[in-house]
Protein backbone atom coordinates (compact mmCIF):
# COMPACT_ATOMS: atom_id res chain seq x y z
CA UNK A 1 0.00 0.00 0.00
CA UNK A 2 1.09 3.61 -0.82
CA UNK A 3 0.50 6.40 1.13
CA UNK A 4 -0.78 9.46 0.39
CA UNK A 5 0.81 12.44 1.48
CA UNK A 6 -1.79 15.05 0.35
CA UNK A 7 -5.30 12.96 0.37
CA UNK A 8 -8.16 14.71 -1.56
CA UNK A 9 -10.52 16.37 0.95
CA UNK A 10 -13.86 14.83 0.42
CA UNK A 11 -15.68 17.85 2.50
CA UNK A 12 -14.31 20.51 -0.03
CA UNK A 13 -16.19 19.05 -2.95
CA UNK A 14 -20.26 18.65 -1.47
CA UNK A 15 -21.50 20.35 1.65
CA UNK A 16 -21.12 19.48 5.13
CA UNK A 17 -24.65 17.80 5.39
CA UNK A 18 -24.71 15.86 2.28
CA UNK A 19 -21.53 14.12 3.33
CA UNK A 20 -21.58 14.68 6.91
CA UNK A 21 -19.37 16.17 9.56
CA UNK A 22 -15.88 16.30 8.75
CA UNK A 23 -14.13 14.24 11.38
CA UNK A 24 -11.76 16.34 14.02
CA UNK A 25 -8.66 14.15 13.31
CA UNK A 26 -6.84 14.23 10.27
CA UNK A 27 -7.55 11.25 7.56
CA UNK A 28 -4.92 9.39 6.30
CA UNK A 29 -5.24 7.49 2.86
CA UNK A 30 -3.34 4.36 1.21
CA UNK A 31 -4.05 3.61 -2.32
CA UNK A 32 -3.95 -0.27 -2.51
CA UNK A 33 -2.65 -1.78 -5.96
CA UNK A 34 -1.83 -5.19 -4.98
CA UNK A 35 -5.90 -6.13 -4.86
CA UNK A 36 -6.12 -9.76 -7.03
CA UNK A 37 -9.93 -9.79 -6.51
CA UNK A 38 -12.98 -7.77 -6.01
CA UNK A 39 -15.54 -10.78 -5.97
CA UNK A 40 -16.40 -12.30 -2.57
CA UNK A 41 -18.57 -14.45 -1.68
CA UNK A 42 -20.84 -13.65 1.45
CA UNK A 43 -23.45 -14.64 3.91
CA UNK A 44 -26.70 -12.81 5.83
CA UNK A 45 -29.35 -13.91 8.04
CA UNK A 46 -31.54 -11.98 5.83
CA UNK A 47 -30.88 -12.07 2.33
CA UNK A 48 -28.72 -15.58 2.14
CA UNK A 49 -25.79 -16.05 -0.39
CA UNK A 50 -24.71 -12.87 -1.93
CA UNK A 51 -21.82 -11.70 -4.01
CA UNK A 52 -20.02 -8.74 -3.18
CA UNK A 53 -17.72 -5.48 -4.29
CA UNK A 54 -15.98 -3.46 -1.29
CA UNK A 55 -14.15 -0.78 -2.83
CA UNK A 56 -13.11 0.88 -0.11
CA UNK A 57 -11.03 0.04 3.77
CA UNK A 58 -12.19 1.27 6.48
CA UNK A 59 -14.98 4.10 6.55
CA UNK A 60 -14.83 7.70 7.87
CA UNK A 61 -18.26 7.28 8.61
CA UNK A 62 -17.35 5.91 12.06
CA UNK A 63 -20.28 3.86 13.26
CA UNK A 64 -19.58 2.74 16.38
CA UNK A 65 -21.26 -0.70 16.28
CA UNK A 66 -19.75 -1.29 12.38
CA UNK A 67 -18.98 -5.04 12.03
CA UNK A 68 -16.49 -4.62 9.59
CA UNK A 69 -13.66 -3.02 12.03
CA UNK A 70 -12.76 -6.37 12.60
CA UNK A 71 -11.43 -6.34 9.03
CA UNK A 72 -9.23 -3.81 9.72
CA UNK A 73 -7.32 -5.43 12.38
CA UNK A 74 -5.84 -7.79 9.68
CA UNK A 75 -4.25 -5.05 8.01
CA UNK A 76 -1.95 -4.33 11.09
CA UNK A 77 -4.43 -1.78 12.22
CA UNK A 78 -7.07 -1.05 15.14
CA UNK A 79 -10.73 -1.77 14.91
CA UNK A 80 -11.20 1.87 16.97
CA UNK A 81 -10.16 5.08 15.66
CA UNK A 82 -7.78 3.64 12.93
CA UNK A 83 -10.75 2.27 11.15
CA UNK A 84 -12.21 5.91 10.98
CA UNK A 85 -9.07 7.64 10.20
CA UNK A 86 -6.62 5.18 7.75
CA UNK A 87 -8.77 4.60 4.84
CA UNK A 88 -7.62 2.38 1.77
CA UNK A 89 -8.68 2.63 -1.54
CA UNK A 90 -8.43 -0.28 -3.86
CA UNK A 91 -7.21 1.76 -6.76
CA UNK A 92 -7.48 -0.57 -9.38
CA UNK A 93 -10.37 -2.04 -8.31
CA UNK A 94 -12.15 -1.17 -11.75
CA UNK A 95 -9.55 -2.84 -14.07
CA UNK A 96 -9.92 -5.95 -11.60
CA UNK A 97 -13.60 -5.85 -11.38
CA UNK A 98 -13.45 -6.09 -15.57
CA UNK A 99 -10.96 -8.85 -15.45
CA UNK A 100 -13.05 -10.90 -13.32
CA UNK A 101 -16.54 -10.65 -14.81
CA UNK A 102 -14.89 -11.17 -18.67
CA UNK A 103 -14.38 -14.66 -16.58
CA UNK A 104 -17.99 -15.23 -14.80
CA UNK A 105 -20.30 -13.08 -16.00
CA UNK A 106 -22.65 -15.53 -17.10
CA UNK A 107 -22.81 -16.53 -13.55
CA UNK A 108 -23.44 -13.81 -11.55
CA UNK A 109 -27.36 -12.81 -11.19
CA UNK A 110 -26.24 -9.69 -8.95
CA UNK A 111 -23.20 -7.55 -7.60
CA UNK A 112 -23.88 -6.15 -3.82
CA UNK A 113 -22.04 -2.84 -2.76
CA UNK A 114 -20.59 -3.07 -0.39
CA UNK A 115 -21.74 -4.65 2.98
CA UNK A 116 -18.00 -4.26 4.30
CA UNK A 117 -17.52 -0.26 4.22
CA UNK A 118 -19.99 1.97 2.68
CA UNK A 119 -19.55 1.95 -1.29
CA UNK A 120 -20.48 5.73 -0.50
CA UNK A 121 -18.01 6.89 2.50
CA UNK A 122 -16.90 10.26 1.52
CA UNK A 123 -13.27 9.35 0.12
CA UNK A 124 -15.82 7.93 -2.65
CA UNK A 125 -16.40 12.12 -4.25
CA UNK A 126 -13.30 11.74 -5.14
CA UNK A 127 -11.59 8.82 -5.75
CA UNK A 128 -15.07 7.48 -7.74
CA UNK A 129 -14.24 3.69 -7.27
CA UNK A 130 -18.06 2.67 -6.73
CA UNK A 131 -18.96 4.84 -9.65
CA UNK A 132 -16.19 3.50 -12.07
CA UNK A 133 -16.79 -0.24 -10.77
CA UNK A 134 -20.86 0.48 -11.44
CA UNK A 135 -19.85 1.37 -15.29
CA UNK A 136 -18.32 -2.13 -15.58
CA UNK A 137 -21.40 -3.60 -14.67
CA UNK A 138 -23.39 -1.30 -16.83
CA UNK A 139 -20.79 -2.35 -19.35
CA UNK A 140 -21.69 -5.93 -18.57
CA UNK A 141 -25.48 -6.14 -17.74
CA UNK A 142 -24.90 -6.86 -14.31
CA UNK A 143 -28.25 -6.15 -12.01
CA UNK A 144 -26.66 -4.28 -8.65
CA UNK A 145 -27.80 -3.61 -5.17
CA UNK A 146 -26.24 -1.09 -3.11
CA UNK A 147 -26.60 -0.72 0.64
CA UNK A 148 -25.20 3.11 1.67
CA UNK A 149 -25.85 5.51 5.16
CA UNK A 150 -24.70 8.29 2.22
CA UNK A 151 -26.77 10.39 -0.05
CA UNK A 152 -23.74 11.03 -2.64
CA UNK A 153 -25.07 7.70 -4.27
CA UNK A 154 -27.46 9.99 -5.83
CA UNK A 155 -24.11 11.62 -8.06
CA UNK A 156 -24.52 8.30 -9.54
CA UNK A 157 -28.13 8.75 -11.36
CA UNK A 158 -27.13 8.96 -14.91
CA UNK A 159 -25.55 5.40 -14.67
CA UNK A 160 -28.29 3.72 -12.51
CA UNK A 161 -31.09 4.53 -14.32
CA UNK A 162 -30.00 2.91 -17.44
CA UNK A 163 -29.23 -0.46 -15.14
CA UNK A 164 -31.22 -2.96 -13.30
CA UNK A 165 -30.30 -2.11 -9.66
CA UNK A 166 -31.99 -1.05 -6.21
CA UNK A 167 -30.74 0.97 -2.96
CA UNK A 168 -30.86 0.18 0.04
CA UNK A 169 -30.56 3.24 2.80
CA UNK A 170 -29.25 2.12 6.44
CA UNK A 171 -31.45 4.41 8.19
CA UNK A 172 -31.57 2.74 11.82
CA UNK A 173 -32.34 6.09 13.86
CA UNK A 174 -35.19 8.51 13.41
CA UNK A 175 -33.62 11.67 14.53
CA UNK A 176 -30.43 13.43 14.02
CA UNK A 177 -29.69 13.44 17.79
CA UNK A 178 -30.46 9.95 18.35
CA UNK A 179 -28.05 9.14 15.49
CA UNK A 180 -25.14 10.96 16.29
CA UNK A 181 -24.18 9.81 19.05
CA UNK A 182 -23.68 6.26 17.59
CA UNK A 183 -23.41 7.37 13.83
CA UNK A 184 -20.52 9.74 14.44
CA UNK A 185 -19.92 11.21 11.06
CA UNK A 186 -22.33 10.06 8.69
CA UNK A 187 -25.21 12.40 7.24
CA UNK A 188 -28.33 12.70 8.81
CA UNK A 189 -31.59 10.67 8.64
CA UNK A 190 -33.41 13.58 7.11
CA UNK A 191 -30.43 13.42 4.46
CA UNK A 192 -30.88 9.99 3.40
CA UNK A 193 -34.48 10.10 3.51
CA UNK A 194 -34.53 12.89 0.90
CA UNK A 195 -31.84 11.08 -1.33
CA UNK A 196 -34.49 8.33 -0.73
CA UNK A 197 -36.82 10.57 -2.49
CA UNK A 198 -34.94 12.13 -5.19
CA UNK A 199 -34.23 7.92 -6.51
CA UNK A 200 -37.60 6.77 -6.25
CA UNK A 201 -38.37 9.99 -8.61
CA UNK A 202 -35.73 8.55 -11.14
CA UNK A 203 -36.92 5.11 -10.96
CA UNK A 204 -34.83 3.51 -9.00
CA UNK A 205 -36.49 0.57 -6.18
CA UNK A 206 -35.34 1.93 -3.03
CA UNK A 207 -35.25 0.15 0.29
CA UNK A 208 -34.73 0.94 3.80
CA UNK A 209 -32.33 -1.44 6.41
CA UNK A 210 -33.00 -0.83 10.15
CA UNK A 211 -29.47 -2.12 11.22
CA UNK A 212 -28.93 -2.17 13.78
CA UNK A 213 -31.95 -2.20 16.67
CA UNK A 214 -30.47 -1.70 19.92
CA UNK A 215 -32.88 -2.82 22.40
CA UNK A 216 -33.72 0.01 24.90
CA UNK A 217 -32.65 2.87 22.28
CA UNK A 218 -34.17 2.79 18.80
CA UNK A 219 -36.84 -0.13 18.71
CA UNK A 220 -39.98 2.09 19.34
CA UNK A 221 -39.10 3.84 16.15
CA UNK A 222 -39.09 1.47 13.95
CA UNK A 223 -42.83 1.87 12.58
CA UNK A 224 -42.52 4.94 12.09
CA UNK A 225 -38.84 4.66 10.26
CA UNK A 226 -40.89 2.46 7.81
CA UNK A 227 -43.38 4.61 7.41
CA UNK A 228 -41.05 7.58 6.44
CA UNK A 229 -39.09 5.22 4.18
CA UNK A 230 -42.85 4.03 2.19
CA UNK A 231 -43.42 7.48 1.56
CA UNK A 232 -40.25 8.44 -0.07
CA UNK A 233 -41.01 5.50 -1.44
CA UNK A 234 -39.22 2.28 -0.56
CA UNK A 235 -41.10 -0.55 -1.10
CA UNK A 236 -38.25 -3.33 0.59
CA UNK A 237 -37.29 -3.19 4.26
CA UNK A 238 -35.60 -5.48 6.35
CA UNK A 239 -33.79 -4.95 9.95
CA UNK A 240 -31.30 -6.93 12.08
CA UNK A 241 -29.79 -6.82 15.96
CA UNK A 242 -27.07 -5.50 16.88
CA UNK A 243 -24.12 -7.86 17.04
CA UNK A 244 -20.62 -7.68 18.18
CA UNK A 245 -18.04 -10.33 15.76
CA UNK A 246 -14.78 -9.54 18.00
CA UNK A 247 -13.96 -8.30 21.61
CA UNK A 248 -11.76 -5.17 20.02
CA UNK A 249 -15.39 -3.79 18.39
CA UNK A 250 -17.26 -4.48 21.98
CA UNK A 251 -14.61 -2.61 23.64
CA UNK A 252 -14.59 0.28 21.34
CA UNK A 253 -18.49 0.29 21.37
CA UNK A 254 -18.75 0.26 25.16
CA UNK A 255 -16.49 3.18 24.93
CA UNK A 256 -17.79 4.92 23.31
CA UNK A 257 -21.18 4.62 24.24
CA UNK A 258 -20.16 5.46 27.83
CA UNK A 259 -18.81 8.40 26.01
CA UNK A 260 -21.95 9.67 24.25
CA UNK A 261 -25.02 8.47 25.94
CA UNK A 262 -23.62 8.02 29.70
CA UNK A 263 -27.08 8.18 31.77
CA UNK A 264 -27.85 4.87 28.61
CA UNK A 265 -24.97 2.80 28.69
CA UNK A 266 -25.45 0.37 31.07
CA UNK A 267 -29.09 0.11 30.54
CA UNK A 268 -28.63 -0.82 26.80
CA UNK A 269 -25.65 -3.04 27.51
CA UNK A 270 -27.41 -5.09 30.18
CA UNK A 271 -30.55 -5.48 26.95
CA UNK A 272 -27.94 -6.67 25.06
CA UNK A 273 -26.70 -9.43 27.66
CA UNK A 274 -29.99 -10.77 28.26
CA UNK A 275 -30.13 -11.58 24.24
CA UNK A 276 -27.25 -13.47 24.38
CA UNK A 277 -27.15 -15.38 27.64
CA UNK A 278 -25.27 -12.86 29.63
CA UNK A 279 -22.86 -11.53 26.76
CA UNK A 280 -22.05 -9.35 24.42
CA UNK A 281 -21.01 -11.48 21.82
CA UNK A 282 -23.06 -14.72 20.50
CA UNK A 283 -22.20 -17.81 20.33
CA UNK A 284 -22.28 -18.97 16.62
CA UNK A 285 -23.39 -17.48 13.09
CA UNK A 286 -27.10 -18.59 13.21
CA UNK A 287 -27.83 -16.54 16.16
CA UNK A 288 -26.02 -13.49 14.88
CA UNK A 289 -28.98 -11.37 14.09
CA UNK A 290 -31.53 -12.65 16.32
CA UNK A 291 -32.17 -12.05 20.07
CA UNK A 292 -33.89 -14.56 22.57
CA UNK A 293 -35.99 -12.11 24.74
CA UNK A 294 -39.85 -11.40 24.63
CA UNK A 295 -38.34 -7.89 24.29
CA UNK A 296 -36.40 -9.04 21.06
CA UNK A 297 -39.97 -10.51 19.82
CA UNK A 298 -42.11 -7.91 20.30
CA UNK A 299 -39.92 -5.49 18.19
CA UNK A 300 -39.67 -8.36 15.09
CA UNK A 301 -43.52 -8.56 15.68
CA UNK A 302 -44.26 -4.85 15.30
CA UNK A 303 -41.90 -4.90 11.98
CA UNK A 304 -43.94 -7.55 10.23
CA UNK A 305 -47.06 -5.78 11.42
CA UNK A 306 -45.89 -2.31 9.83
CA UNK A 307 -44.00 -3.77 6.96
CA UNK A 308 -47.43 -5.73 5.73
CA UNK A 309 -49.83 -2.71 6.55
CA UNK A 310 -47.63 -0.38 4.85
CA UNK A 311 -47.42 -2.58 1.74
CA UNK A 312 -43.48 -3.33 1.62
CA UNK A 313 -42.47 -6.49 -0.89
CA UNK A 314 -40.80 -9.95 0.65
CA UNK A 315 -37.61 -10.93 -0.39
CA UNK A 316 -36.12 -13.47 -2.46
CA UNK A 317 -33.59 -15.30 -0.59
CA UNK A 318 -30.65 -16.82 -2.24
CA UNK A 319 -29.39 -19.73 -0.91
CA UNK A 320 -26.67 -20.50 -3.13
CA UNK A 321 -23.75 -18.82 -4.97
CA UNK A 322 -22.10 -21.39 -7.62
CA UNK A 323 -19.16 -19.59 -8.39
CA UNK A 324 -16.55 -21.50 -6.41
CA UNK A 325 -13.43 -19.77 -7.40
CA UNK A 326 -14.42 -16.78 -6.00
CA UNK A 327 -13.05 -16.09 -2.06
CA UNK A 328 -15.25 -16.32 0.98
CA UNK A 329 -15.91 -13.81 3.37
CA UNK A 330 -18.55 -15.56 5.76
CA UNK A 331 -18.97 -12.59 8.32
CA UNK A 332 -19.50 -9.87 6.42
CA UNK A 333 -23.16 -8.88 7.50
Amino acid sequence: MRYVENPPNPYLKYSAEYLGEPPPTRIEVFEETATKSMISKSWSNAFGSRLTVNCYRGCIHACTYCFARQYHEFLGYGAGTDFETKIVAKINAPEVLRGELKKTRKEIKTLEFSFATDPYLPTEASYELTRKCLAVCKEFRIPVSIITKSPLVTRDLDLLTQMNCSVFFSIPFLTTESSKPLELFTPIPDARFRAMKTLTDAGIKVGIGIAPVILGYNEPDIPKLLQKARENGATKAFMSLIHFDTDSIIEYFTQKLHEKIPTKANKILNMMKRERDGNLRHRNFKERNTGKTEQWQTAVKMFELHFKKLGFESFERREKVEIESLPVQQKLF
